[in-house]
């Protein structure tokens, strides 16, 4: 089994890469909406049910959006034999990178950033100032992180087709089904039930 994540900063594109990745029969899982993340109080390690939202000014720091490592490791188990594309970031995902044969790193430039997460309608976050400054301090951070770190690092600013066509590519083996393929009865895009 190939377990895929494709990590970014917040607004990078990460949950619309997902959808995609679906859509086009992939087995791909969104670590912020199918139960792989919490947030916790970084001071007692301790699970918060109820996060406030917005957050309170120095909500952020003492507080971390972190990875539950068996839940992922019951991933790998589940998705045996196959590719399966968790999407998502934490800030303790050195606690699981090593259960990830291939890692991908969305990255967008700040104006792209800002306006991504003023405009959108999936998610809250980064409307809050706490939370925007939050995300535009670790916008460059992220990138040399994972740069640092081996990863694919691709430009998530260009049109959504491209950047999963290349998300597919940094995957060894896996051939992208693509156009006459994807469209074909039986193909992979008619493998995946509406709204999944």
């Amino acid at each position: 089994m190939t377990l895929v994540w494709v990590t970014g900063n917040s607004g990078t594109g990460k949950s619309t890469v997902c959808g995609e990745l679906r859509a086009r029969g992939h087995r791909a899982l969104d670590a912020d909406d199918d139960g792989f993340s919490h947030w916790i109080d970084r001071t007692t390690g301790e699970v918060v049910t109820d996060p406030p939202d917005p957050v309170p000014e120095g909500w952020l720091h003492r507080h971390g959006w972190a990875i539950v490592r068996e839940r992922v490791e019951a991933l790998v188990e589940e998705s045996r034999p196959g590719v399966a594309f968790l999407c998502g970031s934490m800030e303790n995902e050195a606690d699981v990178r090593d259960l990830f044969d291939v890692v991908v790193c969305l990255v967008i430039d700040e104006a792209t950033l800002r306006h991504r997460l003023a405009t959108r309608t999936t998610n809250s976050f980064g409307r809050h100032p706490e939370e925007l400054a939050a995300a535009v301090m670790w916008n460059p951070r992220m990138r040399a992180i994972h740069e640092s770190r081996g990863a694919t690092v691709l430009d998530a600013s260009r049109p959504l087709t491209e950047v999963v066509d290349d998300v597919l590519a940094a995957v060894p083996g896996l051939a992208a089904p693509t156009g006459q393929d994807a469209a074909e009865p039986g193909g992979p895009a008619d493998r995946v039930p509406p709204g999944s």
